[in-house]
């Protein structure tokens, strides 16, 4: 039980490590490594572990907590930039979340981080781990707090299961996802129409997709029913109002329809 494992690779590795670490003899230390921009702002950080399931994303799994996270940005130098667009969604996504002034800081930064600028990937990486770090601080096991960082995973993990695992990367589906959670958010009076286009610009910035594939909104809305966050068929959303701080809330169907509708091609 002295064992200890590494995961060194993506959020994959992350996952499948700490699940089997969680499991293996009722649980043996294992270390983080990311290689990664999105394992190391993200997956990496908080204990979540979970393996995929034909029901559901992340559908087997624990919470486990690392021994430590080692970032190394050099891992970063022959990411593939789609796989360096995808960890930028989760950058993105604390913004709206938990600090308005970071959202600022990317939209006047996102080029030096698109061209990978070392001082501003080490910015971006340090903010989203210190801010990840105080919500699961709060709220280790996910009660309440810590599933506002699941802010547009909602019709993420719905595109994802939808359209097969693999076919869209996490963080290209979380960015598309955030575009929907935003226009909702507005919809629901929480945030102005021009704050929702301001998420949506600079997600659009980054070169992610903006639009979802086309399900029918039926099989968006079934496979939202099974997200985590649902309670007896009620699908929960993640929504952001004031800028800087988002909430966990039910929404109308019809609304919902409309979301969908206005962001699928």
């Amino acid at each position: 039980r002295k064992t200890v494992l590494y995961a060194l690779g993506g959020g994959v590795i992350g996952d499948m490590t700490g699940f089997a670490a969680a499991c293996y003899m009722r649980g043996v230390p294992f270390v983080q490594v990311p290689t990664t921009l999105l394992s190391q702002v993200d997956s990496s950080v908080g204990g979540k572990t979970a393996i995929n399931h034909p029901a559901g994303k992340n559908m087997i799994g624990a919470f486990y907590q690392p021994q430590r996270v080692i970032c190394d940005l050099d891992t970063l130098d022959t990411l593939p930039q789609k796989e360096l667009l995808a960890g930028l969604a989760e950058v993105i996504k604390y913004g709206p979340i938990a600090d308005a002034e970071f959202l600022s800081w990317l939209e006047a930064n996102m080029d030096k981080l698109l061209a990978r600028d070392r001082a501003a990937l080490m910015h971006a990486v340090k903010r989203s781990c210190e801010i990840k770090a105080w919500v699961v601080g709060q709220d280790e096991k996910e009660s309440g707090l810590r599933a506002i960082l699941n802010f547009g995973h909602t019709f993420g993990h719905a595109i994802e299961a939808g359209m097969g695992y693999g076919e869209w990367l996490h963080g290209e589906a979380v960015g598309c996802g955030m575009v929907m959670a935003a226009d909702l958010s507005a919809r629901l009076g929480l945030i102005d129409e021009a704050t929702s286009l301001r998420i949506k610009a600079l997600i659009e910035r980054t070169g992610l997709p903006i639009k979802g594939p086309d399900l029918g909104a039926d099989r968006y809305i079934e496979l939202m029913q099974v997200d985590k966050k649902a309670e007896g068929g009620e699908i929960k959303f993640v929504v952001v109002g004031p800028l800087g701080q988002a909430s966990m809330r039910p929404a109308p169907d019809a609304l919902v329809r409309d979301v969908i509708a206005a962001h699928t091609r």
